[in-house]
């Protein structure tokens, strides 16, 4: 269409109606995520929606409206807060979806094209900050002391939520004076590590009227720890609790309760990174040069600036905070879904202006997206290498966090019902960083057809042994351990471990070509492997072949214990294997024991007993066993254990840190667990002794800290000796 040329009729019925339609899904989105904190799509799937209609209504101008939402910045406040209108209206920054190294050169050519720089005049100076994913919100201190806190609401007027705000000890109430000069730009900048400190001096007297604006949000471990206190509640039977679906519903949540008390239960965060209204200079208030003398300043009034916070030249120096920014992203201990850019000199602020609704002189870097809607075609269940059966939903390929995505974790049961995930639903997903990406929730009013609710298998999907979910867990795990092919790599390297039978020389690397070529499919194949065999597996010459014939050949001499902790039962460790000996005195006892007759050996409890009878009740379990001993695995074996004096050392627990002079720590364990103490792995007030050797590190500041009695190897053996003479 050329200019001055109408558009036709239905080519402008068709743009109306599309402009339309958009405005009502944006209009109905922002008003679930600010208005009702109960977000139906992720930010990335509202942002494209939002840049579609921003092109609609910049290709037809006509079609443009006060009401679109491109006009405006949130949603109406809730009509159960007082409103408050904003002196200074809180605008939202530009968002630069270009993810990639491009976004920030593209900003940095905008400001210097608007600025009149040419190519010989210096980079322009910038600071850079994180984008937090949380609730925007004013507070305003008159006289130092804060009277009222107000979200952004529409960015006109928000909604006064004073009360929950002074439950967040990170913003203070009151603020000190402070009559030292002004810092001066940059002034406790720490280059080398990018962040914010303060300089000697820094701060200025608090002017009459300070309003600062700035980003309530919730760490991560916060919000574990509510949603673990959430799925307590609801597994108790309390009606109308429900967890969140990320941090910054959960943060929204708590700022805008009527109850104070809910808000300071969601131990909220706060950070600062602007000001709104300001008394102005002639009337006693702050003069500012830069934003950054802003920012130290607020720290020097005492909020919280993220330290992170740093100043920049030019295109480069912002590409690299975009990268160190979002490597580090994942360790942060709050969520961020992008950087933000800003020029510091107010005075080119005030020459750069506004556009619309956004300021120009700042924009809002992205990274790429780690939320995404797609649909779930199938639910598998997948068994990992120790046994543990995992539900995971099949996707429509989906791009998230820069990656394609056809996979995400259910994690159990449990998670698969709570969520109510089903084939055929429309799903959001997520993946963070190097994490494994889940399936956050279920868009309900997008469910069509029958799908019933998921229901773990009750038998191995690859082997067909039983999936058993033993008291106090969460996971099913297949019970056929020296069978399950997906188990069998870690079945055969656990047999093979130095405390089980020992078969010196077969590692991980050798395992896995064994297991991948087909060769070794059950521990007894080991036993039926030739020379010729192994001396053309990659890396393995005949000397190789014959070190590990000669160490199989050795690892047929073994103990009961030692086999029987070599079975890889789940929760039997050696000292349960050394128990279950010592009572039953041969493997055939072991193998019928029915779980009461478990329960009689010291160290077995309830959970422990039922593993053990589990796993032999699997046939292919005991035919495992059989052919082991076929293949001439043999040890010594005795009655049962029946009479016999407790043991000296019996009731008394042992941790063992450092290194020994003389005895390694398998070797010092095994001699406190023959006179019958236990060996445990952390430090408590139930500990007896700590064993400490050379380089002990914190378990022996843990036993001094808590007055356990402290031993080395030479108080080990005489304990040791006197017990036993005893």
């Amino acid at each position: 269409m050329t200019p001055g040329q109408d558009m036709s009729s239905p080519a402008k019925d068709d743009a109306a109606a599309r402009v339309a339609g958009l405005r009502a899904q944006l209009h109905r989105h922002a008003h679930s995520y600010y208005t009702l904190d109960a977000p139906e799509i992720p930010d990335a799937e509202y942002d494209r929606l939002y840049q579609a209609l921003q092109a609609l209504e910049t290709q037809h101008p006509e079609l443009a409206s006060a009401d679109s939402p491109t006009r405006r910045v949130g949603a109406k406040p809730l009509a159960m807060f007082a409103s408050v209108r904003h002196t200074v209206p809180m605008l939202s920054i530009r968002t630069e979806t270009d993810t990639e190294a491009s976004g920030a050169k593209n900003f940095d050519s905008r400001m210097r094209k608007e600025l009149g720089l040419s190519a010989a005049d210096p980079p322009v100076e910038y600071v850079a900050e994180l984008k937090f994913d949380g609730l925007a919100m004013s507070l305003r201190y008159e006289d130092g002391v804060l009277v009222q806190a107000a979200t952004r609401g529409d960015g006109e007027v928000g909604e006064d939520v004073t009360q929950n705000m002074r439950t967040i000890k990170q913003i203070p109430l009151w603020l000190n004076p402070h009559p030292n000069p002004l810092p001066q730009a940059g002034e406790g900048m720490n280059p080398e590590a990018g962040s914010l400190s303060l300089g000697e001096g820094a701060g200025v007297r608090v002017p009459a009227v300070l309003e600062v604006r700035g980003e309530v949000y919730m760490r991560r471990a916060d919000f574990e720890a509510l949603n673990e206190a959430q799925r307590e509640l609801i597994a108790g039977g309390a009606k109308g609790e429900k967890t969140f679906v990320n941090p910054r519903n959960a943060a929204a949540g708590g700022v805008r309760q009527l109850d104070p008390a809910i808000a300071a239960r969601r131990r909220l965060s706060f950070f600062a990174y602007g000001i709104g209204e300001l008394t102005p200079p002639g009337a006693g208030g702050p003069v500012f040069d830069t934003h950054l003398q802003l920012l130290l300043t607020l720290k020097s009034w005492g909020f919280p600036v993220a330290e992170q916070t740093a100043r920049a030249y030019g295109a480069s120096e912002l590409i690299a905070f975009h990268q160190a920014i979002g490597a580090a992203r994942d360790g942060l201990p709050y969520d961020i879904d992008g950087v933000v850019y800003k020029v510091n000199s107010l005075a080119c602020q005030k020459t750069l202006g506004f556009v619309s609704r956004e300021p120009r002189w700042a924009v809002a870097h992205k990274y790429p997206a780690q939320e995404q809607i797609t649909t779930v075609v199938a639910i598998d269940v997948q068994v990992g290498r120790t046994g543990k059966l995992t539900p995971v939903a099949k996707l429509a390929p989906v791009f998230v966090s820069g990656v394609t995505v056809t996979n995400a974790t259910l994690h159990n049961e449990d998670e698969a019902r709570r969520k109510d995930v089903r084939v055929g639903d429309t799903v959001i997903v997520r993946r963070a960083g190097d994490v494994i990406p889940e399936v956050v929730g279920v868009l309900l009013e997008r469910r069509t057809g029958d799908a019933l609710p998921f229901t773990m298998p009750r038998h191995c999907p690859v082997c067909g042994s039983d999936a058993l979910r033993l008291e106090g867990e969460a996971d099913y795990r297949c019970s056929g351990g020296l069978f399950c092919a997906a188990q069998r790599k870690e079945a055969i390297l656990h047999f093979a471990h130095r405390r089980a039978v020992e078969v010196e020389g077969l590692g991980d690397k050798l395992v896995e070509q064994l297991v991948d070529a087909g060769l070794v499919r059950t521990l007894p194949d080991l036993y039926k492997l030739g020379f010729a065999t192994l001396a053309q597996l990659e890396r393995m010459a005949g000397k190789s072949a014959n070190k590990l014939l000669t160490a199989l050949e050795k690892s047929k001499q073994t103990t009961l214990p030692r086999f029987v902790f070599g079975l890889g039962i789940r929760h039997v460790g050696d000292s349960t294997a050394k128990a279950l000996a010592l009572h039953f005195g041969n493997l055939a006892a072991v193998m019928a024991a029915t779980p009461e007759r478990l329960l009689q050996v010291a160290d077995v409890g309830p959970v422990v007993a039922t593993s053990i009878h589990t796993f032999f009740e699997q046939p292919h379990n005991r035919e495992v066993v059989e052919q082991l001993r076929a293949c001439g695995v043999t040890w010594s074996e005795g009655e049962p254990a029946t009479g016999v004096a407790p043991k000296p050392l019996a009731g008394k627990t042992f941790v063992i840190t450092g290194t020994l002079p003389t005895l390694g720590r398998d070797e010092a364990k095994d001699r406190l667990e023959a006179a019958g103490a236990k060996v445990a792995g952390s430090v408590s007030k139930k500990t007896d002794y700590v064993l400490a050797g050379a380089d002990a590190g914190s378990k022996l500041a843990k036993a001094q800290e808590l007055g356990v009695a402290v031993i080395d190897e030479a108080s080990m053996l005489a304990l040791l000796g006197s017990a036993s003479a005893a």
